[in-house]
């Protein structure tokens, strides 16, 4: 297939496609007659990624594949067109939400003795209804307690690939300033995000 018309094609889709789009996705468009390896689609993503530098976009992998948005160096100037305000999570939100991505999985009573205050059942079920986190199971303790852990929503919303791009412990003096990065985050991502829906 000719490189030009394939990068034409990836471009399209991850702009037609709303959500980030994967390799796999990207080799299902084909029928077996034109199938493209998976190498000549990371080229042509690379490509993108390149075309990208002059542009107000970049193409950005996260967790679940590809996707483009906005540069952060204009997001503070575009957030103004939405009429909702990004919704902004509480301290004790952001403080749970980091501690399991740091500790998972992890119980609730761990996270409790961690932060020296009650979880309330409100934290992980705002949480879990942004699928950031997940129960991956359930400790061999008495009272089974769940266990949670972070989703690819959780990697995807934050602009990371994995759990390794987060700052290390180290970096970071103690868990409001984990919080505070998180809510730095949140901004910047909420500023960021292209929605790319066709027209």
């Amino acid at each position: 297939m000719n490189k030009d018309l394939l990068k034409r094609i990836i471009e399209s889709a991850i702009f037609a496609a709303g959500e980030p789009i994967n390799i796999e996705r990207i080799q299902s468009m084909f029928d077996e007659s034109e199938a493209v390896d998976a190498t000549l689609i990371r080229e042509a993503l690379a490509e993108l990624a390149t075309d990208c530098d002059a542009r107000c976009y970049e193409l950005k992998q996260v967790a679940s594949g590809y996707r483009f948005q906005i540069k952060s160096d204009v997001s503070q100037w575009l957030i103004k067109l939405w009429d909702e305000k990004p919704v902004k999570y509480s301290r004790a939100v952001l403080e749970t939400l980091a501690l399991i991505a740091y500790r998972q999985p992890v119980t609730r009573a761990e996270i409790e003795e961690i932060r020296g205050v009650t979880a309330s059942s409100h934290i992980i079920k705002t949480l879990m209804d942004r699928e950031w986190v997940r129960v991956v199971g359930h400790k061999d303790v008495p009272g089974k307690p769940s266990l949670y852990a972070t989703t690819k929503n959780f990697l995807d919303y934050f602009n990371l690939k994995s759990l390794d791009e987060l700052p290390t412990l180290a970096a970071l003096l103690d868990l409001d300033a984990a919080a505070n990065q998180l809510e730095q985050l949140q901004l910047e991502i909420a500023g960021a995000e292209l929605e790319s829906e066709p027209n």
